[in-house]
C-alpha cells in the first residue's frame, strides 16, 4: 500500500510560514525570505556518498548512504561542519537546488551502491520536500531502513510528517545545563526541546530491532557528544537518558570533539580549545556503567580528527 505525495501546493504552505524548528521564525521561504537556519525554499545538499563513521550498527562494511543537508537550525559554535551548516551562504549554497524527485533518485543510487541504508544528515528544514522524497521512493520500491541524523532541535509536529517514513532516528542530546544551551547553540531551550523530540521519536519507532548480521533496522540511538571541562553536564545528560528512555534506546558516547579554527574568539569559548582527555572520558564511561548503560557505543581518541570531516563538493548530488 502507498502513501500519496505531498503536492507542490502543500509544500508552498508549509514553507510560506516555516515554523519547521522551534526557532518559529515564520518567514516566508516561498517568496525567498530567510530565518535563522538561512535556509532558502528547495532543498540543498552537500554531499551523497557511503559513509563509514557512523555507529557500526549503521555504517557496517558497506556504508551508510549519507546525504548532508546545507544549512542548520541549531548552528553550534563549534560544529565539525560549519562550513555547511552556518551563515547566510555556506559551502555549497551556490549548489543548483535538489527536487524531491531529484533526491528520491540519489537515494536509489546509494542503494544500488551497496548503502545499508539511507542517513539524513541536518534535514529538520527541509523536512517536508524530504517527506516527499521519501515517499516517492518507497512507493517505486526502496526498501534499505531510513535515519534521520539530527541535532534533536525538533518540533514534534515536524517529526510527525515523517511517521512511517523514518526507521532509525539518530538524535544528540548535547546539553543538560540552558546556559550551555545559549551560550554553544544560540537555544537557552534546547535541552526540554530536545527531550519532547526524542519522545516522539521513541513514540514511532519503538525498542531497537537488529538483522541477523547486526544492523539496524529500527529504533533510536541516543548520540551524546562530550565537550572538554564539562564532564559533570554530561553525566547529568546520561542521567537523563538512562531515566527516560532507556533500555529502550541504544547510547553513543562520542568523544570525537575536535577544536576547530572556526570556533569564536573571546575568553567565554575558550574551554572549547582543548580536547578531551583520556581521565574525562574514562570517568564518563564508568558513569554511564553505574547508571547501568550497557547498550551502546564508544569511541577511540583517534576518532577526534580534521580527517574524519568529508569534503563537502556536491559529490553524489549533481547528475
Amino acid at each position: 500500500m502507498t502513501r500519496p505525495v505531498p503536492n507542490q501546493q502543500q509544500k508552498e504552505n508549509t514553507m510560506s510560514c516555516c515554523t519547521l524548528c522551534p526557532r518559529n521564525c515564520g518567514v516566508n521561504r516561498a517568496i525567498g525570505q530567510t530565518g535563522f537556519c538561512g535556509a532558502p525554499k528547495d532543498i540543498i545538499a552537500c554531499r551523497a556518498a557511503l559513509h563509514f563513521w557512523e555507529e557500526p550498527c549503521i555504517s557496517g562494511e558497506q556504508g551508510s548512504g549519507t546525504v548532508f543537508f546545507a544549512y542548520c537550525p541549531l548552528q553550534c559554535v563549534y560544529c565539525q561542519n560549519s562550513s555547511i551548516s552556518r551563515g547566510k551562504r555556506p559551502l555549497g549554497s551556490n549548489l543548483p537546488p535538489v527536487s524531491s524527485e531529484r533526491m528520491a533518485e540519489i537515494f536509489f543510487s546509494l542503494a544500488d551502491q551497496g548503502a545499508h541504508n539511507i542517513n539524513l544528515v541536518t534535514p529538520t528544514h527541509f523536512a517536508p520536500q524530504i517527506a516527499a522524497a521519501l515517499q516517492i521512493a518507497k512507493n517505486q520500491g526502496l526498501s534499505i531502513p531510513i535515519v534521520y541524523n539530527t541535532s534533536s532541535y525538533e518540533h514534534p509536529d515536524t517529526l510527525r510528517m515523517l511517521e512511517g517514513l523514518v526507521d532509525i532516528y539518530l538524535p544528540d542530546l548535547k546539553y543538560y545545563d540552558s546556559q550551555y544551551g545559549k551560550l554553544l547553540s544560540h537555544a537557552t531551550d534546547y535541552f526540554p526541546i530536545a527531550c519532547a523530540a526524542i519522545d516522539e521519536m521513541v513514540r514511532q519507532v519503538g525498542t531497537a530491532v537488529f538483522n541477523q548480521a547486526g544492523m539496524m533496522q529500527k529504533g533510536v540511538i541516543i548520540r551524546h557528544l562530550t565537550l572538554p571541562t564539562l564532564l559533570d553536564d554530561s553525566k547529568r545528560v546520561l542521567a537523563e537518558i538512562a531515566r527516560r528512555w532507556y533500555p529502550k534506546v541504544w547510547v553513543s558516547i562520542m568523544r570525537q570533539y575536535t577544536p576547530l579554527a572556526t570556533i569564536p574568539s573571546g575568553a567565554k569559548y575558550d574551554f572549547l580549545r582543548a580536547t578531551i582527555t583520556d581521565e574525562h572520558y574514562d570517568k564518563l564511561i564508568d558513569y554511564a556503567v553505574d547508571l547501568g548503560i550497557e547498550q551502546g557505543f564508544v569511541q577511540e581518541a583517534e576518532a577526534a580528527a580534521e580527517s574524519f570531516i568529508p569534503i563537502f563538493d556536491g559529490s553524489g548530488i549533481l547528475k
